[in-house]
């Protein structure tokens, strides 16, 4: 996706051929900054500390975090050692843990001295994986979004979404904008409801800003305005992203997507959720096993924002003394989705919806 006019995307290697290369999403929107990850340590901070964030993204830098880690020690022990403490930085994004055993299976078998040019391919393999499982995730939601656009006769189609699950979330394209992206390349009139987000304010900070660089109209309300929109009639459909989806069809995103889905299913809102195959959990059966991440009370508790004279700061917003309480996801059952849009077709939020797409996978766990 594009800044100003210029290409971009989240991750990349940089010119030495093989520090890692990503935009620091903590000093967004104020600040444009791109760091470099040049070993495992610094990779797993920048997870747990959501310098990158989204479930795909996450994925793609641990995996390119294990090829890091095979610089330093490309050892057996090394190699276990390092996709172990990976696994720990975040709980419930799916993809974290995919990235990493695709990383454990192609890396296993192969002698020492040749995981490391391995480990690179593989993990760029899994960039470009998600750039095409994106793109194709746009592809299909187009349909949706220009059903609707014919149905209004020219009229913007009013889209609401939760969080980021932009290209920012992404390698590029994003799950739940790429729908949007693809409709407003294609002169298809549409403009997005931006829910603030809180806490952390993905959405005024991100999914706002990605939008704005890429020119598509957009409006920031705050997150409890969601439902009066829907009540109104001004919300056409809702696209939300996810961090992980059961095998039927439960769906685990940023707290508050719960009540976007339940204000949507009262005012007959369709509510779908964007995903590639990654993100789906075959070991769950039920969003009831999914674990939900407990973040810092902090991030309650204060937020940062730019001064008039341009220095950003952080200031607290609660009563002093008081505490809070930070889950940074929540479930959404899968009978308040409307569908499930993928890489492979749009589909019901179901165990046989998602067998329909994905034939050769199923449940292999009934935790």
């Amino acid at each position: 996706m594009k800044i100003d006019g210029k290409p971009h995307r989240t991750i990349w290697l940089e010119d030495n051929g093989w520090s890692v290369g990503i935009i620091d999403q903590t000093k967004l929107p104020h600040a444009f900054v791109a760091i470099s990850l040049r070993n495992v340590g610094e990779a797993a901070h920048a997870i747990r500390s959501m310098q990158v964030r989204g479930a795909p993204l996450i994925g793609a830098t641990a995996a390119h975090a294990v090829a890091l880690a095979m610089r330093e020690d490309s050892s057996d022990d090394a190699l276990q050692k390092a996709i172990a403490f990976l696994a720990e930085q975040r709980p419930t994004a799916i993809n974290l843990r995919w990235a990493l055993e695709e990383m454990r299976a192609a890396l296993t078998p192969l002698a020492p001295d040749q995981r490391v040019a391995a480990a690179y391919s593989r993990a760029a393999a899994i960039c470009e994986d998600d750039v095409e499982s994106c793109r194709r995730i746009g592809v299909n939601g187009l349909k949706l979004i220009a059903d609707i656009a014919q149905r209004k006769g020219g009229k913007p189609v009013q889209i609401l979404t939760h969080c980021n699950a932009g290209w920012l979330a992404c390698v590029d394209w994003g799950t739940a904008t790429s729908p949007i992206y693809h409709a407003f390349d294609a002169g298809i009139p549409v403009h997005v409801w931006v829910d603030e987000t809180r806490p952390r304010n993905q959405g005024a900070a991100l999914t706002a800003f990605e939008l704005g660089h890429h020119g598509v109209p957009h409006t920031i309300v705050a997150d409890n305005a969601g439902g009066h929109l829907m009540q109104r009639g001004d919300v056409d459909l809702v696209i939300v992203g996810t961090d992980r989806v059961s095998a039927n069809g439960d769906v685990a995103n940023k707290i508050g997507t719960y009540l976007k889905a339940l204000a949507a299913c009262d005012n007959n809102v369709p509510f779908y959720v964007a995903l590639p195959y990654s993100t789906i959990d075959w070991s769950v059966a039920s969003g009831a096993h999914i674990p939900i991440e407990e973040r810092a009370a902090d991030e309650v508790l204060r937020m940062s924002g730019r001064l008039a004279g341009g220095a950003v700061v952080e200031v607290e917003i609660a009563a002093p003394g008081s505490p809070a309480a930070n889950p940074a996801f929540d479930i959404t059952p899968a009978r308040l989705v409307t569908g499930l849009i993928t890489e492979r077709g749009v589909t019901g939020a179901s165990s046989e919806g998602l067998n329909s797409l994905y034939p050769e996978r199923k449940l292999t766990s009934v935790a």
